[in-house]
């Protein structure tokens, strides 16, 4: 398998900061934040899955603008899996014939642009020699983590998730983990916001890896505009027996 980072920011504000987004090979995605919007149209039009962490709008903002785009170019419709509580979301609030058509019914219900499928933790999907599993996380809406395997190795993303030891023990529980694609939105001078939020500071991700009791290689993902340096720098100092390494737009993994 092959991973194109086409997003990996916790926000916007700078000329090369794009949402979360991740590219498997050339037909799945990982969350559909702005970070879709660095593909082209054909690019768009070859992905046939989108597995979807959570519902908020820095995760999810391109899916509607690309089902839109690529919808009458296929002959098949768009996957999009995610948790129930995920897809109560989009269909109540976005794809609701007020913020955006419901596609799940255009041009008519036999024939749907998308295809919304529920997924449970720890339930895989098997996509040809592929599979993607759903991972327990700890987040302030419905939410769910992902583990990529290839048959020859595993990477995991968290998704949006404070400390969780559901989710610890599931990553601990993957056999030949290469990548953990862990976020940090905050500083630690913001942990009061990330415990209430449910995000990481690298206080709180400090604790959490002693939790984990296997090697892999760490990256961090969903930094904050304004905060990346210093928060960079925070983490550098607390989790120098990691080498953790901060995400990059177009890093490319293959496992």
């Amino acid at each position: 398998m092959k991973l194109r980072v086409l997003g990996c920011s916790g926000g916007i504000g700078g000329r090369h900061l794009r949402t979360t987004s991740f590219l498997v090979d050339h037909d799945i995605l990982i969350d559909a934040g702005t970070g879709v919007a660095e593909l082209s149209l054909p690019e768009l039009a070859a992905i046939d899955h989108v597995f979807l962490t959570h519902a908020h709008l820095d995760h999810i903002l391109a899916l509607p603008l690309m089902i839109d785009a690529v919808g009458s170019r296929r002959g098949r419709p768009v996957m999009v899996y995610a948790a129930a509580g995920v897809l109560e979301a989009l269909r109540r609030h976005i794809f609701n014939w007020s913020i955006w058509p419901d596609f799940s019914k255009l041009p008519d219900e036999a024939h749907p642009f998308v295809r919304f499928v529920p997924i449970k933790v720890g339930a895989a999907v098997s996509i040809g020699d592929r599979k993607i599993t759903a991972l327990p996380v700890a987040h302030t809406v419905p939410a769910v983590g992902y583990c990529l395997e290839s048959g020859k190795g595993g990477l995991i993303f968290s998704g949006d998730t404070g400390p969780s030891e559901a989710f610890w023990q599931a990553v601990r529980d993957v056999p030949n983990l290469r990548y953990l694609l862990i976020e940090c939105a905050f500083s630690n001078q913001e942990c009061d916001l990330a415990e209430l939020s449910k995000h990481m500071c690298p206080r709180l991700l400090a604790e959490e890896l002693g939790r984990l009791n296997r090697p892999c290689e760490l990256f961090i993902t969903h930094l904050k505009p304004g905060d990346i340096e210093r928060t960079m720098l925070e983490i550098e100092s607390s989790l120098s027996d990691f080498s953790p390494e901060m995400l990059q737009n177009n890093q490319v993994f293959e496992f």
